[in-house]
């Protein structure tokens, strides 16, 4: 690998961006990782930056159980995001429906069904140190020699 290559793969890793999707909750995920950008967590000190358009991000954030509506549209927000790219579940309802999956509800979880999902934060919902410690875990092996994976 080239001195290129190598500077290359380091500073993707320390430039993490991230867009978040919510597919139907209660929005408890959504306040915690609201939570992240506030002053006590302050995400950005470590390189991570969230945006809204999916072709700025390389980490996509799911909350929410999986609603039908929202499958197609979860699907396309993927196929949007440039390679080198991972999903995170945040929380128990992408990963398994959670208090929503009995046999009456209309949702399609879990998230994994849908998209790729590379790395899962359980808990209803999780702490913003849980969700910031998994996005920094994530980084290093999404960006890794990316440049001789894509000849």
């Amino acid at each position: 690998m080239s001195l290129l290559q190598k500077l290359k793969n380091r500073v993707r890793s320390k430039s993490i961006h991230v867009c978040f999707v919510d597919v139907g909750s209660c929005n408890g995920c959504d306040i915690e990782v609201l939570a992240c950008l506030a002053p006590r967590y302050d995400i950005e000190q470590y390189g991570i930056y969230v945006h809204n358009n999916p072709r700025e991000a390389d980490i996509l954030l799911v909350m929410g159980a999986v609603t039908p509506q929202w499958v197609d549209k979860l699907v396309a927000i993927w196929e949007k995001i440039p390679e080198p790219k991972a999903a995170i579940a945040i929380g128990n309802c992408p990963i398994s429906g959670c208090v929503y999956n009995r046999r009456d509800s209309y949702i399609d979880p879990p998230a994994a069904k849908h998209i790729p999902i590379a790395a899962q934060v359980p808990g209803c919902p999780p702490r913003p140190t849980e969700i910031l410690a998994a996005i920094l875990s994530l980084a290093p092996t999404i960006f890794e020699n990316y440049e001789e994976k894509k000849r």
